[in-house]
Order: C-alpha cells, then structure tokens, then sequence
C-alpha cells in the first residue's frame, strides 16, 4: 500500500513537473510571470541570507557584494546579461553622485554589477523601506544605505546635508535614479533636483550613467525573454565652483549629456537585434 502512495505521489511530481514546463514554454504570459517570481524571490534570499555576516562590519558598502554576485547569477538564469562599459571614466580619488536612468525593478541588476565595479557605494532610500520591508530593509541598512523620511521636509533635507558630509568625508559614491519614477518611453523623463543639490554642495563630480532599454521585457503585453542590456558610464560632469544658482543649468546639461547616449545605445541594441533575426 505504502509502495503504490509512493509511486503515485511521484508520478504526480513529475506529471506536475511537465505540467510546470509546458506552461513555461507554451505560455507568454506564465513565462513572464515566473521570471519575475524567480527574480523576486531570489533577491530576496540573496540579499537576506549573508546578514549574519554583515554583523562582522556594519553599515559597510561591502556587505553588499555577496548579495550582488548572487543577484547577477540570478538575472543570468533568467536569460538577463548587463554589460557594463566606459569602466575607464569612473570618478577616482573623490566622492561622487552617480546619476542613472530608471526603467523597472530589474535595474536592482544595475546596482549589482556597478557595485563592486565603482568602489564605496551607497544609495538613498525611503525610511519606509526599513521599517516596512524586514530582512530587506534591515540589510540594507547593514550595507550602508541612507534613509530618508520624505513626508518631513526639514528630516529630508537634514539626511540630505548630512549626506553631503558623507560623500566629501569617505569620498562615497552615491548612486541615484534622478527621473524619480520608473518608465519604458524613447526618452528620458525630467531630472529632479536632489542629486544635483548634494553634488554641488559637496563640491564632487556627477557621473552620468546610461543603460539602455530592456527591449526582451513588454510589461503590456506581459512578454519576458532574453537578452543584454548595456551599462554606460560617461565621463564625469565637475561641479566644482558651482553654486545653487547653477544647479538648473547643470541639471539640464546632464540630462542632455544622458538622453543622447540613451539615443544613441538604444539604436546600437536595436541594430544587433535586427541583425540577429537576419542571421
């Protein structure tokens, strides 16, 4: 009896097994929800599991490399590459705001690969995501993220001014998404003002950074295949001598400097693409 309650259940298994696969192959939809499942899930353990060993040096920006090595193992299970390009311009010797483009939450990919390729590295956060967000939160906050209570103003702006002191004390990499929300459009969406108000005040350059467009993802159409992004590091902007009144002016020159590249590197993929499909 307990042999034939064996062979059933495994037969099930394995039934559901090919069920699974079939759905997988067969479906757009299914596949594009479960690499998203996968993704989820997997950042989740990636970025939790190593917090015993983040109590060794807390709030250190090296707490996070083991969660990005296994981050970039994860997207290249699920038929994502990033490459990352122009290692050559990266800030030296300073702090720096690392300004980059926004386009869904598959840019956490991004952060993995710039991590351990632009040394001491940070990033801005809503407090909320600490208090709300668990594990998550709190390995952020053991990997050295700043957080910031956004509904306060004047809290805000203090995080903000203490983390100028930041940059130009341990000369930090700050790395942040300036267009504030999420997008898939041809152009980039307008700047907003934070990131340029901590480069100038703390005198360091902005490092533009562009990827381009996740063309194997449509969130419309719920499709997610294969394929490679390209990371872009431009050459940094100075801000050196500048003061507030320059901010729009430098806002707008760095949005130029990154719409452009994005142009440009988005035709760059949409070539390779077509010549893919011709092969």
């Amino acid at each position: 009896m307990i042999r034939v309650i064996t062979v059933t259940c495994g037969t099930l298994g394995l039934a559901m097994v090919f069920l699974l696969v079939l759905i997988f192959t067969l479906s757009e939809t299914a596949r594009y929800r479960l690499k998203f499942l996968i993704f989820l899930i997997g950042a989740a353990f990636a970025t939790t599991w190593p917090l015993p060993l983040m109590l060794l040096r807390p709030k250190h920006w090296k707490n996070a490399l083991i969660p990005a090595w296994q981050l970039r193992k994860i997207l290249n299970l699920i038929g994502l590459k990033f490459v990352v390009q122009g290692k050559e311009n990266i800030v030296k010797n300073s702090g720096a705001v690392i300004v980059i483009n926004h386009q869904s939450g598959l840019d956490l990919g991004v952060l993995a690969e710039l991590w351990p390729v632009i040394d001491n590295c940070t990033v801005i956060a809503k407090r909320e995501i600490l208090m709300y967000s668990g594990f998550f939160g709190l390995a952020a906050y053991m990997w050295g993220t700043i957080f910031i209570n956004r509904e306060k103003k004047k809290t805000a702006q203090e995080t903000l001014n203490s983390t100028v002191e930041i940059i130009k004390g341990s000369e930090s990499k700050l790395l942040l998404f300036p267009e504030g929300t999420r997008h898939s459009e041809n152009t980039l969406k307008p700047f907003k003002k934070g990131a340029f108000h901590v480069a100038i005040a703390a005198q360091t350059p902005i490092q533009p950074v562009v990827v381009s467009k996740y063309y194997f993802v449509n969130d419309r159409l719920k499709k997610f295949g294969s394929g490679t992004s390209y990371i872009r590091i431009l050459p940094p902007i100075s801000t050196e001598g500048l003061k507030k009144e320059n901010l729009e002016e430098v806002m707008n020159k760095t949005w130029e400097v990154m719409n452009t590249e994005f142009q440009k590197v988005n035709e760059e993929v949409k070539r390779q693409i077509e010549t893919k499909k011709l092969d």
